[in-house]
């Protein structure tokens, strides 16, 4: 199994990293939800019905416009 570098900005501008596992490259989506499940567990329970098949990637967009949290990369984990 791979390791990914997830980077986003929090609202400050801040660049954080999670390493999330998988054996392919984690769609922005993915990433979306892997963030909201790490950094918001309360949010993460909510149902997001409202914006499923209605927009692309809810998660990600979700993340952006509620919590000012935007996925800047996503890059294979380098091992020193």
């Amino acid at each position: 199994m791979k390791e990914w570098d997830i980077i986003f900005a929090d609202k400050t501008g801040k660049l954080t990293t999670l390493l999330y596992c998988s054996d392919e490259q984690p769609t922005q989506e993915e990433a979306a939800r892997f963030i909201r499940a790490q950094l918001l567990p309360v949010v993460n329970e909510l149902d997001l019905n409202d914006f499923q098949d209605r927009s692309v990637e809810p998660t990600a967009r979700e993340l952006k416009d509620h919590s000012s949290i935007t996925i800047t990369e996503i890059l294979e984990h380098q091992k020193p």
